[in-house]
């Protein structure tokens, strides 16, 4: 407790704390924020759904139904319909025949991540004996998400880094893995890059070297694809091997994680991946407001469509200004600042006129690359583009020629 107490003295005594306050609503992605009002341009609520009437009147009919929590692990009898009935409507969207359900993303990865290689050891105790014992390593994009890199660590089976997107350098690092099975993890969109893997190559690589591929598909799921089917759906890119990984507190709007895979895979996941046997899964009323999501998602194509809209148009005003802007792929909309204290700044001047930002510093993003995330949403208006930018453009030029 003695450097916890050293470390808890030193962050207060250098003014080191969470900048972005407390809020008094959440970002639809307009909020109030100390009496202030401010716009979002960081919140994962992608399509505007979290405040949607449809998801609140379903949370409230599930709510009236099941009460406030599932207080029991679904496999000692917590399980119930409409977890079923979600589950296989996400491995619908997946193209998969079933789908199992997590508390939030960042458990789902580390329960499926962190089992995967030993389920051959965990089912031995309902009496299955492997025909041959295999090795299993990991094989992970430099940049994905740290739920990730707990997951591996949580196995215990070894991590081998490639470099970002480069499928070079992940080919290279297969030829080397003689005798064992390969997992390759990869993020969908990366969450600070705003950049898409390169699916195809990926599923080429998987299929060439006999591997499982883990896509992380938190940033895609409701945004990519023309249904919103994530980054498979993008590609038109499809395969058994695929493991699709994703969340429910982004564009979908309420809470949870999932992997959408084959029935039996399902089945061995359910078995064998602690973080959903031994712990409650959502609340059901978030099941009930996640049906309605998906709901949406087929029945309003044009949030997808507005979303896209601002993003191009946001694109389109800052390019003019000089910044240099990371990736144009996604919805994620990165603008390098480079030194964490110039970006910080930045993040402070766009809130003292009422616009919240992250400033995305090392180590979520490399030494001397911080940047301004810039998270787009259906439910910006043109106006708050336009006013976003015209800051940018102040504060640009304040910088370029300071007093």
């Amino acid at each position: 407790m003695h450097d916890l107490s050293d470390i808890a003295h030193w962050l207060q005594s250098h003014s080191i704390h969470h900048e972005s306050g407390v809020h008094a609503t959440l970002p639809d992605p307009s909020f109030i924020s100390g009496g202030r009002k401010f716009i979002s341009f960081s919140t994962n609520n992608y399509l505007a759904l979290a405040n949607h009437p449809r998801l609140v009147g379903a949370a409230k009919q599930g709510l009236d139904r099941y009460g406030v929590g599932n207080c029991e692990s679904r496999l000692l009898g917590g399980d119930l319909e409409v977890y079923r009935e979600l589950e296989a409507r996400l491995g619908a969207l997946k193209h998969k025949s079933d789908a199992v359900l997590f508390v939030t993303g960042y458990m789902t990865n580390i329960g499926v991540l962190s089992s995967l290689v030993k389920a051959s050891m965990l089912a031995r105790l309902y009496g299955y004996r492997a025909k041959i014992r295999r090795k299993y390593v990991y094989y992970s994009d430099e940049f994905n998400h740290v739920s990730i890199r707990d997951g591996i660590q949580m196995s215990g089976a070894p991590r081998q880094n490639y470099r970002h997107c480069d499928m070079n350098h992940l080919e290279s690092l297969l030829k080397a893995a003689d005798g064992t099975t390969p997992i390759i993890v990869s993020d969908g969109v990366f969450s600070m890059e705003g950049t898409i893997a390169p699916l195809p190559d990926l599923v080429a690589l998987a299929e060439r070297f006999g591997a499982i591929l883990y896509i992380d598909d938190a940033h895609a799921t409701g945004i990519l694809g023309e249904n919103g089917g994530g980054t498979s759906e993008h590609f038109n890119c499809y395969s058994p091997n695929i493991i699709q990984m994703g969340t429910l507190s982004k564009a979908l709007g309420a809470i949870g994680g999932f992997v959408a895979v084959d029935r039996e895979m399902a089945d061995v996941i359910r078995l064998t991946s602690a973080a959903y046997g031994f712990t409650c899964p959502p609340p059901p009323d978030q099941a009930s407001a996640l049906i309605a999501a998906l709901d949406l998602l087929e029945e309003e194509p044009q949030r997808r469509q507005r979303l896209w809209d601002n993003q191009r148009y946001f694109i389109e005003r800052m390019r003019p200004l000089g910044y240099q802007i990371l990736s144009t792929e996604t919805a994620i909309v990165p603008v390098l600042i480079g030194e964490a204290e110039l970006c910080l700044q930045y993040a402070r001047a766009l809130r003292e006129e009422g616009i919240h930002v992250d400033s995305v510093q090392f180590p979520a993003a490399p030494l001397g690359q911080a940047r301004l995330r810039f998270m787009m949403n259906a439910g910006h208006t043109r106006a708050q583009i336009d006013q976003v930018v015209d800051i940018m453009e102040r504060i640009g030029v304040t910088a370029a020629h300071p007093a």
